[in-house]
C-alpha cells in the first residue's frame, strides 16, 4: 500500500480531536502480554471504520503511536551489515539499498492505533512502503549473521513486522 504516512498522521490527529476521543499518545503495543488482534489495513486501510469499531466497543482510551524515521534506523542497519558473514556483491547492494533510504529521514514510517476490549489489544498498523523494504534488508542481513534474539521485538526495536 503506498501510503504518505505524515499526511495519514496529521489527518488522523486531526479526526481524533473533532471526534474528542481519549487519546494516550503512548509506544507501540505490539510486544504487550494480552493477546493482539490487528486490522486488516490492506483490505481495509480507512482508520475511520477502526475508530468506529473502538466506539462501538466502548474503548475508553485510544493508544496513538507514530514513528518517525531517523538516521539511527540506517547507522543500526549498516553496522548489522558490518557484523555479518555477508558475500562482498550481496553486501554492497544491500549498503547502496541502504543508503538510498536515508531520503526518507524526517518522514512517519509507521502508525498504530490501537485499545484493550474484554483482554484483547486491538491494532491498526501501518508502515511506508520503503520502512518495510528497510525491514527486509534487516531480515537479509540476519539470515547471514543468525543474530536472532530472542527478546528481540524485531528488526528495528519495537516493531515486529507482521506482514
Amino acid at each position: 500500500m503506498s501510503i504518505n504516512l505524515d499526511a495519514l498522521k496529521e489527518e488522523i490527529e486531526q479526526h481524533l480531536a473533532e471526534h474528542g476521543v481519549n487519546v494516550f499518545h503512548g509506544y507501540s503495543r505490539l510486544l504487550d502480554s494480552l493477546p493482539i488482534i490487528y486490522w486488516d489495513v490492506e483490505h481495509h486501510p480507512d482508520f475511520r471504520a477502526f475508530l468506529q469499531v473502538a466506539r462501538n466497543a466502548d474503548a475508553k482510551i485510544l493508544v496513538f503511536h507514530q514513528r518517525e524515521f531517523t538516521p539511527d534506523h540506517i547507522e543500526d542497519a549498516l553496522e548489522r551489515l558490518e557484523s555479518g558473514e555477508i558475500p562482498a556483491d550481496e553486501r554492497r547492494s544491500m549498503e547502496r539499498r541502504l543508503k538510498e533510504l536515508r531520503v526518507y529521514e524526517g518522514f512517519t514510517c509507521a502508525i498504530e492505533l490501537s485499545f484493550d476490549h474484554e483482554g484483547r489489544i486491538y491494532v491498526y498498523d501501518v508502515r511506508s512502503e520503503w520502512y518495510e523494504e528497510l525491514s527486509d534488508i534487516l531480515e537479509d542481513i540476519s539470515a547471514y549473521t543468525n543474530d536472532v534474539d530472542e527478546d528481540d521485538e524485531g528488526p528495528i526495536s519495537g516493531y515486529f513486522s507482521q506482514n
